[in-house]
């Protein structure tokens, strides 16, 4: 939603930053400004300034600067448009009207939201009746306190297809809002619509405002094929975008710089009972990126905590191919493993909060996670193997999409390799010494258990796992890995859309003589990649029909054969349909464009940050940071923005799958 300059003016003349920043920052007078410590990092001098006068904060420590709006979004979480709305009704600044169809919309949400309340209203006294005994005895068997009970607002749907029906019903709702709400199940083949949750234990799921916007049901049945059951899709509710226990893990995690994930809603609610209220699930068995989108406005790093198993193991793999690409300076993951067997609540129970705790705080980067993973997949005992793993490693890594992060990834896997493969220097005259069954491996390799996540060195095959930092073989790594190309440097891995682009035009050739023109004038970041648009136009140039060998062969022929190979290694998976050899015409055309546009826009935008960030920096007026500021918003939003269908999540299943 875009607000009108006024609005957000007469806010901001209303409001006092000290006023706002005051609520998380102790601050002090200091001339015509106020001081205090930096609520972005931690520190033990003050260097966080706030300026009524000219009205914005500045972090000296951290390089955080902007206005109200800003420290709501960067503090609390808050998308823009909610930092607007809680900072008008603050300063008494009514919001603008509303359309028609804006307000039928807004009433419709409002009337559904009613309902929902009034359906948790009456699973909380379900849950109190005779009929809600064995619910009562499983949320007691599972060492549930009333008073969180009560809290998360649990409750219970008896063994009846028309209880809450009929219920809302009496309450004045229709039976088309009970199904638009996902309360009732219909449909054109339904004859008559019936409750969806039957002889559950209801879990409300509220968004970030800490309204109900569906359920989540645990059954009690055990024949029961579907153990969790979620609510559909809905006009409020987008299991996607939405975590459960989010509005009140938010203030928390913010207060604690921690925020921890979880699988199911049990183990939320007993991490809380242990003091850990900082907590949420996703609402499935796989982890979408706009689920990790929205722990990232919480805090930076949150912490994807496991079961120990092989399943919980093969969810954080997918959660590393999920998170990679998005990397940015400090914003990351890290991963906890619980103990073989045993989720949150089970160590908590059997082990006590402190157990927890340690699981906790042992949480390991995703770069360990990742290279482990890699690592434990295959045995690589001869020269063929570890140029593949390198190939693989060079490969993950560029998908990050920052090149800051990118790049020290990329130094940070040459050292492990370097560690794991550096053969160590004999005494003059004393052959090398040599380990894992005589394959040349260092004496440091040694087993790298954590926290039941294990890589367990392999007598088999000479497998073997990564040596601990602290004991390993510091020595000159072999002339074939200094040689290497993931050692060695090399031709930089390109931004993935530019990529994108220039691999629908490898296996699309007919777009290039389509779209000579905008591809002669077309900019790219990638210096290889604009090498490779030059060779393209090179070769229409010869007035010979190209097709996707004969273009190939053209490439190699004036030496961009790497070229095409590096990006062939950067789209590594079907993620773009439209750039796919068995792809429609018209869709490769509609795809290529979007991509086409969403890159131009991109690099529109940063020249025009640039030129900002020279203004600002020249006269420091408030019109350049605002610029600035509403720049790096609409460089977000492109950046945000998909350009075809991944296939990350493509295993998440129906609705009928929950949180376990």
């Amino acid at each position: 939603m875009r607000f009108p300059p006024q609005l957000l003016d007469e806010i901001r003349a209303r409001l006092l930053v000290s006023h706002v920043v005051s609520r998380k920052v102790a601050l002090k007078k200091k001339g015509r400004e106020w001081v205090g410590l930096s609520p972005f990092k931690t520190e033990k001098t003050p260097s966080f300034y706030v300026n009524d006068q000219k009205g914005f904060y500045h972090c000296f420590a951290s390089g955080e600067h902007g206005d109200i709006f800003t420290f709501l979004m960067k503090t609390e979480g808050l998308a823009f448009p909610e930092a607007v709305e809680r900072l008008a009704g603050e300063a008494g600044v009514a919001m603008p009207v509303r359309s028609e169809r804006e307000v039928e919309r807004g009433d419709e949400r409002e009337r559904l939201l009613r309902l929902l309340e009034a359906a948790c209203a009456f699973f909380e006294g379900q849950l109190k009746t005779p009929a809600g005994g064995e619910a009562r005895r499983y949320l007691a068997k599972r060492g549930l306190a009333p008073e969180t009970i009560s809290r998360f607002r649990l409750g219970y749907a008896p063994n009846s297809r028309s209880a809450l029906k009929e219920h809302l019903a009496k309450a004045g709702f229709t039976a088309a809002e009970m199904a638009t709400s996902g309360m009732l199940i219909a449909g054109d083949d339904i004859p008559v619509a019936y409750d969806r949750f039957r002889n559950r234990v209801t879990f409300p799921i509220t968004d970030l405002k800490g309204r109900i916007i569906a359920f989540g049901g645990r059954a009690l049945d055990p024949d029961q094929p579907a153990k969790y059951l979620n609510s559909p899709e809905t006009p409020l509710f987008h299991k996607g975008h939405v975590l459960f226990n989010a509005a009140n893990a938010r203030p928390l995690s913010y207060d604690r710089g921690r925020l921890i994930a979880v699988e199911g809603y049990m183990a939320v609610v007993a991490l809380d009972e242990a003091g850990s209220g900082e907590a949420v699930p996703p609402l499935g068995t796989a982890l979408p990126e706009d689920q990790v989108k929205l722990m990232w406005r919480m805090t930076a790093e949150p912490i994807l905590c496991f079961d120990g198993d092989s399943a919980g193991r093969k969810a954080a793999h997918r959660a590393i191919d999920t998170v990679l690409p998005h990397l940015k300076p400090g914003q990351s993951v890290r991963f906890a493993f619980l103990p073989d067997g045993l989720d949150p609540d089970d160590l908590i129970r059997q082990q006590g909060r402190e157990a927890m705790s340690r699981v906790l705080d042992d949480a390991r980067p995703l770069a360990d996670v990742l290279f482990e993973r890699e690592w434990a997949a295959d045995d690589w005992s001869t020269p063929e193997r570890r140029a593949r793993l390198e190939l693989q490693l060079k490969s993950l890594v560029g998908q990050i999409a920052d090149p800051g992060v990118r790049s020290h990834y990329e130094r940070d896997i040459r050292r492990r390799l370097y560690e794991a493969w550096g053969a160590s220097r004999p005494p003059p005259g004393q052959p090398p010494q040599r380990a894992g069954g005589g394959r040349g491996y260092p004496t440091g390799a040694r087993s790298y258990v954590s926290n039941g996540y294990s890589a367990q060195a392999r007598p088999r095959s000479g497998r073997f796992s990564p040596p601990d930092p602290a004991q390993a073989v510091h020595a000159a790594p072999s002339s074939a890995l200094l040689r290497s190309g993931l050692v060695a440097g090399g031709t930089a891995v390109p931004p993935y859309r530019e990529a994108l682009l220039m691999r629908t035009l490898l296996t699309h050739p007919w777009l290039i003589e389509e779209n000579a023109e905008i591809l002669d004038r077309l900019t790219l970041v990638s210096e290889p990649l604009q090498r490779l648009k030059e060779a393209l136009l090179s070769a229409l140039a010869l007035d010979i029909p190209l097709d996707r060998a004969e273009l190939r062969s053209q490439l190699d022929r004036q030496g961009a054969g790497r070229l095409v190979e590096l990006v062939e290694r950067t789209i590594t998976h079907r993620s773009d349909k439209f750039a796919e050899p068995d792809a429609e015409r018209d869709d490769v055309a509609a795809g290529w464009r979007h991509a086409l546009a969403l890159h131009e826009r991109h690099v529109d935008l940063k020249r025009a940050l640039d030129a900002a960030e020279r203004e600002w920096q020249s006269d420091g007026t408030e019109t350049a940071l605002a610029r600035i500021c509403e720049i790096q918003r609409q460089i977000a939003c492109v950046n945000d923005i998909g350009t075809g269908e991944s296939q990350i999540g493509e295993d998440t299943p129906a609705v009928i799958t929950g949180p376990q």
